[in-house]
């Protein structure tokens, strides 16, 4: 050692050589700790669903969804190596409930918050996210969750609007020469929005709302207001509801006898219909996204391979099939990912990159935002459907 090291003595090399291994353990020691920090900070995110209550049939399946996908992102390294910690509040379908718990995720420090499941709990807690300035993809229909856009800069949402749907029906109603329909519809925000939305687009083509009836959510018979329906002289009734009390109004439909065609809303989108309807669902007609035709559309539809991954995902995952409500927080978690990705745990920049966003290929269809769309679904996003022994049937 001496010899190798002229001029220096043994204690000095020694010296020497450790003050570099301090020097270079102590920066790549700094840079790990560091890089180690980074990688073990969550994002944190909210969801406010409808998982008990009037609506569970929606919350639940948004919140199985949320819960698979979080696990999969986060087995796969979470947001460029940050893991999501997902909050979930149960807002109980409840308007007030759903606002107390948006409080809570926001005083948990989220990033963004995912729900309502329903429109009436989606547009409880817009003034709570827009204050908060955090933003917000809801997971219900109505158009105003997100219109005028101006006044909703913090609000997004999955669900296609209820104008889409609507001209679907319009579509149908026209191409069987209907010109004279009844409405019946929930006594909520959902059911309200779809009383605007057909209200306004029926004169435009020529059809007449010639019954109206309105019925609660917790209504446990509808007959009353479908014989009113049935002496009206309409030649088809559509209704704008959810199970269970969209269920419920099926059955009553077929013990009264009537024959002509029943229109549901894209609310009705899950299996949970069927089942309480039972054989009285057979026959009904309703625009949904194509999640539960996936088999039936062309393998070149852009959604095909995005739909089908989703279906065996959840299959295999709950030993079920998934439901369009499901899909709707399946693309909430998608849009917020992406965003994440690209503007880091920024609350406002997060919100500007959602408006961007384009060319989204999601369960619900493809979505294009801007500052004008904050839903950002069209047409194309929805097929009509008839149910048949039970099935989902593309109507032709």
């Amino acid at each position: 050692m001496k010899r190798k090291f002229k001029g220096f003595t043994g204690s000095m090399v020694v010296a020497l050589l450790l003050a570099v291994s301090l020097i270079l353990g102590g920066c790549s020691s700094g840079k790990s700790s560091k890089a180690d920090s980074e990688a073990a900070e969550p994002y944190k995110v909210g969801a406010v669903l409808d998982i008990s209550g009037t609506s569970s049939s929606l919350g639940t399946p948004e919140r199985d969804t949320l819960l698979m996908m979080v696990d999969k992102i986060n087995a796969e390294g979470g947001i460029q190596g940050h893991p999501i910690e997902l909050i979930i509040e149960d807002n109980k379908s409840d308007e007030t409930e759903a606002v107390l718990a948006a409080n809570k995720l926001i005083e948990k420090g989220v990033l963004a918050v995912l729900g309502g499941s329903s429109s009436g709990t989606s547009m409880a807690i817009i003034k709570t996210v827009q204050d908060a300035q955090i933003p917000m993809i809801s997971l219900a229909a109505a158009s105003s969750i997100v219109e005028p856009a101006a006044e909703r800069q913090w609000v997004f949402k999955t669900a296609q609007s209820d104008i889409i749907m609507i001209n679907k029906i319009i579509e149908y109603l026209k191409k069987n020469n209907m010109t004279k329909i009844a409405f019946m519809y929930m006594n909520n925000a959902y059911g309200d929005n779809g009383k605007k939305a057909i209200s306004a687009a029926a004169p435009q083509n020529g059809i007449t709302i010639v019954a109206e009836e309105k019925f609660d959510a917790t209504d446990n018979d509808m007959t009353p207001q479908l014989t009113n329906v049935k002496s009206s002289g309409a030649q088809a009734v559509v209704v704008w509801a959810i199970p269970p009390s969209a269920s419920i109004l099926t059955k009553n439909y077929k013990d009264l006898g009537l024959t002509i065609p029943l229109i549901h809303s894209h609310g009705v989108g899950n299996q949970k219909f069927i089942e309480l309807a039972q054989d009285a669902a057979d026959g009904v007609i309703l625009p949904i996204g194509k999640l539960p035709v996936t088999d039936q559309i062309a393998d070149s539809d852009p959604q095909k391979a995005v739909l089908t991954s989703y279906i065996n995902d959840y299959q295999n995952k709950y030993n079920t099939a998934p439901n369009s409500f499901g899909g709707y927080a399946a693309d909430a978690l998608s849009l917020l990912v992406k965003a994440i990705e690209k503007a880091g745990p920024d609350r406002s920049v997060i919100r500007n990159e959602l408006e961007k966003t384009q060319g989204l290929v999601g369960v619900s269809g493809v979505f294009n935002m801007s500052e004008q769309d904050h839903n950002g679904l069209s047409e194309d996003s929805a097929v009509l459907v008839q149910i048949e022994d039970g099935k989902w049937k593309i109507l032709q």
